[in-house]
């Protein structure tokens, strides 16, 4: 197995595209997450100015950031919250989101696991646990691999609902 780098590298070294493809209701349930659901209110670009940092860095080297998330409607309480920050956070730093239902995602061959697809060339696999807590990651550079995520999340994206335009219900 490949060792795996820091997000940061893999992001930093990518000359053209960054593709995210996420596939689950629910995520890492961390205090940003509780703060929401407790007050209904966070600025995400001071909880994560890193990742703002690092995504706007890589969109002014002219990477495209591009962000697909799959989700069931109606949405759970998560990805409510994840629709409200993706706009300040995500979309102001230059990442292009969109979201899929998943009912429409039907007849899409999708991979097994959420990844992050690097110039067509390089996945990051995220491994998550039943409760949404990250249990790993990989590095996997089979070009069969990467072409067959690079073809799920084309079709993923070209049926996907910009962010601008999506309204959970």
């Amino acid at each position: 197995m490949t060792a795996v780098p820091d997000f940061d590298e893999l992001l930093n070294n990518a000359q053209h595209t960054a593709y995210h493809l996420e596939m689950r209701d629910g995520y890492m349930l961390d205090g940003s997450y509780a703060a929401w659901k407790a007050n209904g209110q966070l600025d995400p670009r001071n909880q994560w100015p890193w990742w703002y940092d690092l995504v706007s860095s890589a969109v002014s080297r002219g990477v495209a950031v591009h962000r697909a998330r799959i989700i069931s409607e109606p949405i759970s309480s998560y990805i409510r919250f994840e629709h409200e920050v993706t706009g300040p956070l995500n979309v102001k730093a230059g990442e292009k989101v969109r979201w899929l239902p998943r009912r429409l995602a039907t007849d899409i061959a999708l991979p097994g696991n959420d990844f992050w697809l690097f110039d067509n060339t390089t996945l990051l696999i995220n491994h998550f646990a039943g409760n949404g807590d990250m249990t790993g990651k990989e590095i996997v550079t089979d070009p069969a691999v990467a072409e067959l995520c690079a073809s799920a999340f084309d079709k993923v994206w070209e049926r996907a609902t910009p962010h601008e335009e999506y309204q959970p219900d």
